[in-house]
């Protein structure tokens, strides 16, 4: 009887000490880290084209930390000029590579890549960052929702990471 009993102790405190054991080790591993696509701001320069125009555009971004989302800017500088402002949405799909969807408004004067006029406008791009230095690769069309006189306008630049 009694080794029946101290075989069953035995296997309780292996059992015990098995499971422990395993959930030490479990507890004790850290969570994969999570790889923020083209992490930071930045602003860039590059040509802009739409409507029939060539202009200069510098572009911006804030990116707020901690959440998927970037507030946006956009001028360009021609024979008229605009100003898009918009907030984005970014999904990367690898740790120097993102893409987002933005909303924003055109601010359009005669002349402008973007036409004459204002409206919504959506702004899918994407950005790429480089692993040896600050640089920012970052392509994106501009696309109005209704408005009189605005036009679809791409753009893509080089960019200065802070």
């Amino acid at each position: 009887m009694i080794t029946g009993f101290r075989s069953r102790l035995l296997s309780l405190t292996g059992l015990t000490l098995g499971l422990t054991g395993g959930l030490a080790i479990a507890f004790s591993l850290q969570a994969p880290a999570k790889a923020q696509a083209a992490y930071g701001s930045y602003i860039g320069i590059g040509p802009a084209f739409g409507d029939g125009e060539l202009s200069f555009a510098v572009n911006g971004r804030y990116n707020i930390l901690e959440l998927p989302i970037s507030i946006r800017g956009a001028a360009f500088l021609g024979s008229g000029s605009a100003f898009v402002p918009t907030v984005s949405y970014d999904y990367p799909l690898n740790f120097n590579t993102e893409v987002y969807l933005g909303a924003g408004v055109a601010f359009a004067s005669e002349g402008s890549v973007m036409g004459d006029g204002t409206s919504f406008v959506l702004q899918p791009g994407v950005d790429y960052t480089t692993n040896s230095n600050r640089l920012v690769y970052y392509g994106n069309a501009i696309v109005p929702i209704g408005g009189g006189g605005t036009s679809t306008a791409v753009q893509g630049g080089v960019g200065y990471q802070f």
